[in-house]
């Protein structure tokens, strides 16, 4: 983890709007130097085609290939793709309050939707946020205006955990599918009743793309505890025994395929699916991701 980064990751710096910009600027400046420079969330270029040299024109975007060729000076235009709109919606349900290291899945979340927001803000997309449990649905419209990031991370920095997940489909009426459009879910995908698998369903049309950010911990995943230990669940409050050294090998059983399934789900969805680790460096993980998604474009 960048030194920086891991030294702002702290909640009286997590919890404010100028130092989570800050977490969000340092992160995508890594993403942006050197080789990295071509990092996008949603939109991208093409090459087009040439056209003959005109003075005033960039001097940058002169081929000189084709002048070796030539001998004559041309530009190498590009077709740049329409902007995108990026929504990001975050399960805030009580179970992200969930904490590892000193660090939540929720605190993730936000470091991860800021980072991406500051990114997409750059590059000129529209971006809006949903926060959803079931004590409440609130909304930052999709804009592009100056002052629109700042209010973005000033309801990310009030965000809190609350209750479980939704279980109707009124969420879907905020939605409002238009145009060409990236939704990204961070969640835990902790439900009883397939509510959220339902919910992600929903999300996907012929037009947009779904991005689907799994948030783990080290500890549930491994189950790498030692001895027995009464673990309460932290929506409904039931509290379960367990013996960890004899229950290891059936709950990593059960957990890898619950994880297969997840993932097997929603690609046949069409639908991108990223398993997060809480241990995992933010920055390293979403340079990954995106540099994944560069070579997909490609």
């Amino acid at each position: 983890m960048d030194a920086r980064i891991k030294h702002l990751l702290k909640p009286e710096i997590l919890h404010t709007v100028n130092g989570l910009e800050l977490i969000a600027r340092i992160i995508v400046e890594g993403f942006m130097s050197g080789s990295n420079k071509s990092q996008s969330v949603g939109t991208g270029q093409e090459f087009s085609q040439y056209k003959n040299y005109q003075p005033g024109d960039d001097l940058r975007s002169l081929d000189w290939k084709m002048f070796a060729r030539s001998e004559r000076y041309y530009i190498k235009q590009a077709e740049i793709e329409t902007n995108i709109t990026v929504k990001f919606i975050i399960d805030a349900s009580q179970s992200l309050s969930y904490a590892e290291n000193g660090l939540s899945k929720l605190e993730y979340a936000k470091v991860m939707t800021a980072a991406l927001a500051y990114l997409a803000r750059k590059q000129g997309d529209t971006f809006g946020l949903f926060s959803v449990n079931d004590k409440h649905l609130k909304v930052i419209r999709p804009r592009f205006e100056q002052q629109h990031f700042i209010r973005f991370l000033n309801e990310l920095v009030h965000l809190k955990c609350e209750g479980g997940w939704i279980k109707n489909e009124k969420v879907d009426q905020w939605l409002d599918h238009h145009g060409k459009e990236m939704i990204i879910f961070i969640t835990d995908l902790y439900d009883n009743d397939k509510d959220l698998f339902n919910f992600i369903s929903r999300l996907k049309t012929s037009r947009n793309e779904v991005i689907v950010f799994h948030l783990m911990g080290k500890h549930e995943t491994d189950f790498d505890f030692d001895g027995s230990f009464t673990f309460e669940d932290l929506e409904s409050g039931l509290r379960t025994k367990a013996n960890t050294s004899v229950q290891l090998k059936e709950y990593t059983k059960k957990i890898q395929e619950w994880l297969q399934h997840s993932r097997m789900w929603m690609l046949e969805k069409q639908i991108n699916y990223q398993l997060v680790l809480l241990h995992e460096p933010v920055e390293t993980m979403l340079r990954d991701f995106l540099n994944a998604r560069k070579r997909l474009v490609r």
